[in-house]
């Protein structure tokens, strides 16, 4: 969820960097931004193996899942704007810290407390790298490709949930000490990681304050407020389904595949985030409303595919929904949050951004816990129809209330 941090204001030059140091310390953020999203999207890979070795219900796995919503969300709101008087680099290098402290904190694991603890100091370490990751890609960014800053900071994300999800479906499946080995290995990953940002020149500005934590303030101004209530819906019904995708998604992938290898779960996840990619590159230049529609139309017509999949009980089905549901959450989420991030004065977008923070961690969240505890008292199956449907008709709702929005709009696709 990492492309939430472009707003599209202005952002001065690096500081005190030539070209080359631009070009060298770009790569070295855009390598924390996918290493820190695929290490958020490994623990999807292994739920099933929770489960199974730890005896955990649903439930329980959606509530590591949202631990790790709930402290990105904290970490952003309140160390996203450290970065600023601090630097970029030494948040940057907190944050590997405390990713390299959750990776052994999950390796380590061999119940319930330790998966929470693990989920929660790595949630953290995204919430405290998510503001200097985004401002550091567009500050560093080539001068002869300034838009791809903002590129990496969209796309970055989901190819990272995608590897993650792919590579540690692969190692639990066919590697030794399945629930330590992808952890252990991103340690050192996150280590190199850490020497790179070290060794990187300082890009912000005000770097070398004092420590000075500045909660951002959640306000959306009187007069976008119901321009922002239409946008919103879109957001909560994008993460309400990436939700519940990265924790109950391989559990049902496996059920409808009627199979036991751990790669499928894994690459349920990865062909999602992989979907969401490849749109969002496609519609990088598409109007932003009108990518919000296409995308509500892709994500109502996955829903309405994975609602046949379980009808039919049909992996295949349910195979190319995901993609086709990938597709439209891509694209839905680029475009309404291009579209939210427009709606503020600079002065004021940050407060604006961080409103919308809190719907779509939360929407990330809140969903996928009580689908969880449904799906102990109903099952998995039956839970997901009615999640599905329920999503679904959100997203319907939010498609008919944005077209209105556009077709109120001049200028089609800006929400100015």
């Amino acid at each position: 969820m990492s492309s939430k941090t472009t707003t599209g204001a202005a952002v001065p030059p690096a500081y005190g960097t030539t070209g080359a140091a631009r070009g060298s310390g770009f790569w070295v953020v855009g390598a924390v931004l996918v290493l820190l999203m695929l290490s958020s999207s490994v623990p999807s890979a292994l739920y099933v193996l929770y489960q199974q070795r730890w005896d955990l219900s649903s439930g329980a796995v959606t509530v590591v899942f949202a631990v790790y919503a709930v402290t990105v969300l904290a970490g952003l709101l309140l160390f996203g704007s450290l970065s600023d008087t601090l630097g970029r680099r030494p948040v940057l290098g907190a944050s590997l810290v405390l990713a390299m402290v959750s990776m052994a904190l999950f390796a380590g694991a061999q119940g319930l407390i330790l998966l929470l603890a693990a989920r929660a100091v790595q949630g953290l370490a995204v919430g405290l790298a998510t503001g200097a990751m985004g401002a550091a890609l567009l500050e560093l960014s080539p001068r002869s490709r300034p838009a791809l800053g903002a590129q990496v900071n969209s796309a970055g994300p989901t190819v990272g949930i995608g590897l993650g999800g792919l590579g540690a479906g692969l190692l639990v499946q066919y590697a030794p000490a399945p629930t330590a080995l992808s952890y252990l290995l991103l340690v050192g990953a996150f280590a190199v990681a850490l020497v790179g940002v070290v060794r990187m020149r300082e890009s912000a500005p005000g770097a070398g304050g004092r420590w000075k934590v500045a909660p951002h303030r959640i306000r959306v101004p009187a007069p976008v407020r119901r321009r922002f209530a239409v946008l919103v819906l879109t957001i909560v019904a994008v993460w309400s389904v990436g939700g519940f995708y990265l924790s109950l998604g391989p559990h049902l992938a496996l059920s409808l595949l009627r199979s036991t290898n751990y790669l499928v779960g894994g690459a349920t996840v990865a062909l999602l985030a992989g979907a969401a990619t490849t749109a969002q590159l496609l519609l990088g230049r598409t109007p932003p409303l009108r990518t919000a529609l296409l995308g509500l139309t892709g994500l109502i017509a996955g829903l309405g595919l994975v609602l046949l999949s379980l009808g039919l009980r049909s992996a295949p089905v349910f195979l190319g929904a995901t993609a086709v549901l990938g597709a439209g959450w891509g694209a839905a989420f680029l475009g309404s949050f291009r579209a939210l991030s427009a709606l503020a004065t600079p002065e004021h977008r940050g407060e604006l951004t961080a409103a919308v923070y809190v719907f779509a961690y939360l929407a990330m969240s809140v969903p996928a816990v009580l689908a969880g505890v449904l799906t102990g008292v109903h099952g998995l199956h039956r839970t997901s129809v009615g999640f599905m449907a329920a999503v679904a008709a959100v997203c319907a709702v939010a498609l008919l209330v944005t077209l209105r929005l556009a077709r109120r709009t001049p200028a089609e696709g800006s929400p100015a």
